[in-house]
Formats: structure tokens, C-alpha cells, sequence
């Protein structure tokens, strides 16, 4: 179980009353590859393997896709949750000498934390010959929300979601970090052999700098978020081919970055204000 009960006190009304509330599990997980330590990441508890792989696919750490490296569980708390994790890999395969520049702490918040620097070299410019239909993105989330188990019974998970051009889930993933959840949803596309045909990645937290680099990493040209963007998500995004689209909610949303790439037949008409500014 990922969730957990507790006793609080609810106030209304200037009087307090017992409840007993469900809440979202966090714990640590520490990462390693071939015994060195790689970092620390408080997740909620379950699908680890698909956090690992998806974490270091989109670090730049292990990328192969098809030769799937064994996971050994090498801690194990008393709740009987997986603690810490080592992969195996061939050295030849590791990627990058990440000795020192990521094994701190990393928050469930924040994906960067326990980075020395952005080291987005591995970001590549994503090739999309086709075009999106924004009434899609709503039908989207509503796929998500309706699965969106430990949400229901918490309030206190994220969740993202991968699906194809014509709006097909792929793969949905819960966890009590953004940047995990969305590190999950990679490595269960990874593992079933998927990640070629995800098109759009829906999260349900704001779009971070991290969470356009993740989804760049992964090849998937379009970026969707219930929330707000940073004014650099957006920049890279841009940059990198990637539509950004925010806000995404009542089936509305904002596109921010290569608009172009959403199927509409008034952009001309409706960017026409914005040129003018």
C-alpha cells in the first residue's frame, strides 16, 4: 500500500472533531548503479524499477532500450518498502561518470536538487511531423483523473500520463513527486517496448525546466500540464521543437511553445494579436 492512516483534528466552526485522514506515502530511494551511489529520491513506494529506469534513461545514465539491466533491491524497511536499489550494467554502458555530481538528496519536489548544473547536453532537437488535436488533451486528463487511484483516496499524489497522437493511453503513473511520476511513466514505456509511439505526456503539477528536459530526453513532442510554466520550461521548449501546453483545464488549455504543431485552422487569425504587441 502507498497510503496510510492517520489521526488529526479538524477544525470548522471554531470546534475541533477527530478524523482519521488517508495519506500519501513518502520515503527514500536510494540509487545506485554498479555500487556507486547515484542519488537519493523520496518517492512513493511502488514500481521502483520503472522510477530507476526511467530516472537514469532520462539523465542520460543508461539509455539502452532494449537490453534491460538487473535491478537488485538492496534495502527493505520494516513497512516491507524497497529502501534502495542498485542497477548492473556493463560499465562500457554507462553513459556518464556521475561520481559526485548528483548522490545527495533529492527532494520529491524538486528534480534538480543534488545537481551541480543543468547538463542538458544530452537534449536533442525533437523531429514532429504531425499535428496535435487540442480537443484531445482534455479527453487526456479525464483518462488520468479516472485512474488516478492514489489521488482519490490521498489528494496528495501527482500523476502523469503518456499517450499516442490520437489520444490512446500508453501508460499512467502515480507518485507523490511530479518529476517521479513522470520518471515512471518512461521507464514503463521503456519496459514495454512503448516509448516509441508516446506522443504527448500530460502532469499534473506545474512545468518546470526539469519536466520539459525529461520529456525532450524521452522524444516526446508535446508537453501538457494542468498548471503553469516557468518562463524557462517555455524557453526550452521552444527551442528544442517541443509544444508546451498549460493551463489544461475544462478542456481549455494555452500553447505556449511551436504552435504551430496544434492542428487548428484559425492560428494565423488567432496569433495575429500577439505579432502585432
Amino acid at each position: 500500500m502507498n497510503v496510510k492512516k492517520y489521526n488529526g483534528l479538524f477544525y470548522k466552526d471554531g470546534k475541533f472533531s477527530p478524523v482519521r485522514d488517508i495519506l500519501s506515502v513518502e520515503i527514500g530511494l536510494s540509487i545506485s548503479v554498479n555500487g556507486t551511489p547515484f542519488t537519493v529520491t523520496m518517492q512513493t513506494p511502488g514500481q521502483e524499477k520503472d522510477l530507476v529506469r526511467g530516472l537514469l534513461f532520462s539523465e542520460s545514465i543508461y539509455r539502452e532500450l532494449n537490453a534491460h539491466p538487473k535491478l537488485e533491491a538492496t534495502g527493505i524497511n520494516e513497512d516491507g518498502y524497497i529502501t534502495a536499489i542498485n542497477l548492473v550494467v556493463p560499465d562500457h554502458l554507462v553513459l556518464k561518470d556521475f561520481a559526485g555530481t548528483r548522490n545527495v538528496m533529492s527532494a520529491s519536489s524538486c528534480g534538480l536538487c543534488g545537481k551541480t548544473s543543468f547538463d542538458d547536453d544530452s537534449q536533442v532537437k525533437i523531429i514532429n511531423t504531425g499535428t496535435l488535436d487540442p480537443a484531445l488533451v482534455g479527453q487526456m486528463f479525464d483518462q488520468v483523473s479516472e485512474q488516478q487511484s492514489s489521488f482519490q483516496q490521498s489528494g496528495g499524489t501527482h500523476a502523469a500520463g503518456a499517450f499516442t497522437m490520437d489520444g490512446t493511453m500508453l501508460s499512467i503513473r502515480e507518485d507523490i513527486g511530479r518529476h517521479n511520476a513522470v520518471d515512471k511513466v518512461i521507464g514503463d514505456l521503456i519496459y514495454s517496448n512503448l516509448l516509441h509511439e508516446a506522443k504527448c505526456l500530460t502532469v499534473s503539477g506545474r512545468i518546470s525546466f526539469e519536466i520539459v528536459s525529461k520529456a525532450i530526453s524521452a522524444g516526446i513532442p508535446y508537453l501538457a500540464s494542468v498548471s503553469a510554466p516557468s518562463s524557462l520550461a517555455v524557453d526550452v521548449a521552444e527551442e528544442a521543437g517541443l509544444t508546451l501546453m498549460a493551463f489544461c483545464r475544462n478542456h481549455k488549455l494555452t500553447v505556449y511553445s511551436n504552435t504551430g504543431r496544434v492542428r487548428t485552422t484559425d492560428i494565423a487569425e488567432a496569433m495575429a494579436p500577439v505579432n502585432r504587441k
